[in-house]
């Protein structure tokens, strides 16, 4: 069972912004799977769409591991390649905890996680790489950056996967569909003031694109192929071929 997440379950005198500290690795399974829809289908389907673009010895990036399950699940159920993946987080509370996860399903030599800032680390050519829910929280200026680095580490015909929370350009249908994802997390039982608090809390760290924004930035940076095969209400995933 995961430990429960309670962060913002008391009011809170001083609401300080949203981090991925060793608070939030803590209860981070628990949180993503009550606050994001389709969260396990996403993870879950990794696998099977990225198995038709690996080969023997294929290189993959796993970019804002967290605590590493989509590595994990990449890792149990690819067995006709011999695969090895490159997990990399920012914060030093989840790579901890994802490298014990690593190892205590004996996949070590598989999955190398390791601290490190995508804006800055330096990507080698891979066949493919996965950055789930990560984008979000890198500053708007540094996403171009980002994703033509991702795009230059690939080469052409290889597949990048990207799972975002987006926003509607409609109004109406943006206001609907952040108004049902509260419903799933109250469905899940966060109350009214750990949605009000958290929401506050992400406020200035977690700026969303529109499904739009990301298919025109993967456009430009080379992808010639981009498409969702996935959403669930204001959560989204990308397939983008280069």
């Amino acid at each position: 069972m995961f430990k429960k997440d309670k962060i913002y379950a008391k009011p809170q005198k001083q609401l300080e912004q949203f981090t991925f500290d060793e608070q939030v690795a803590d209860v981070f399974a628990d949180m993503i799977n009550r606050s994001v829809p389709g969260y396990q289908t996403i993870i879950g389907t990794i696998p099977a769409i990225l198995s038709k673009y690996l080969k023997t010895d294929s290189k993959i990036y796993d970019i804002g591991c967290s605590l590493g399950a989509a590595s994990l699940t990449l890792a149990k159920q690819i067995k006709s390649a011999q695969i090895t993946i490159g997990a990399i987080d920012y914060s030093s509370a989840m790579v901890e905890k994802a490298k014990r996860n690593v190892q205590s399903y004996k996949f070590s030599e598989i999955i190398n996680v390791q601290q490190a800032d995508i804006t800055t680390f330096e990507l080698a050519s891979c066949d493919a790489i996965m950055m789930n829910f990560t984008l979000q929280f890198i500053a708007p200026e540094q996403r171009d950056f980002v994703i033509n680095k991702i795009a230059n580490a690939l080469p052409p015909g290889q597949v990048f996967l990207l799972s975002e929370k987006v926003q509607s350009t409609d109004a109406v249908m943006d206001r609907n569909l952040v108004e049902l994802h509260h419903d799933f997390k109250r469905k899940n039982g966060y109350s009214e003031l750990e949605i009000s608090q958290k929401r506050s809390a992400l406020e200035e760290v977690m700026i969303i694109d529109s499904i739009e924004t990301h298919k025109s930035r993967l456009a430009l940076a080379g992808f010639s192929h981009c498409e969702v095969w996935y959403q669930h209400f204001n959560f989204a995933s990308f397939i983008a071929i280069k």
